[in-house]
């Protein structure tokens, strides 16, 4: 039997609240919003800790990226739905101010950018693809030369 199909407006107001919640920087309601969102299992298929799966990696990301950049700000760019899927292409900006991959903090501000897709199932986030923009990140904290 198939899931219910997913209505792309319902899943837009989702991430959208996600997404709030996100910019707060406070990591109690990041990882509240989460547990609201994110499926249990959720496939996260993203640069992520090694060792944590479903929901547990996406909070590890957001603990890791709220230590190292305390003023982390995504802002989405462009959010297109269809069917079960969301894409959302974000600038992420923030000084770093924390241990980030072993480098200690450098007060170099970052921006990036980011691309996610992400599926729905019953209301609820049920995979993740993402491509972030690590080497531009990593190359603008001195961490590699080009």
């Amino acid at each position: 039997m198939t899931a219910p199909a997913s209505d792309p407006a319902t899943n837009k107001a989702v991430y959208r609240r996600f997404h709030d919640a996100l910019n707060t920087r406070d990591l109690d309601l990041i990882a509240q919003a989460i547990d609201e969102v994110v499926d249990p299992d959720v496939l996260f298929h993203a640069p992520v800790p090694m060792g944590a799966t479903g929901r547990q990696a996406i909070t590890q990301v957001w603990a890791v990226l709220l230590q190292a950049f305390p003023d982390i700000r995504v802002t989405v760019e462009d959010m297109i739905a269809e069917g079960d899927e969301v894409v959302f292409r974000n600038t992420v900006t923030g000084t770093h101010l924390g241990e980030y991959r072993g480098l200690p903090p450098t007060g170099r501000s970052v921006t990036y950018n980011e691309i996610f897709v992400v599926r729905f199932a019953n209301g609820r986030v049920v995979e993740v693809w993402g491509v972030v923009d690590v080497l531009s990140q990593l190359r603008q904290l001195g961490m590699i030369q080009l």
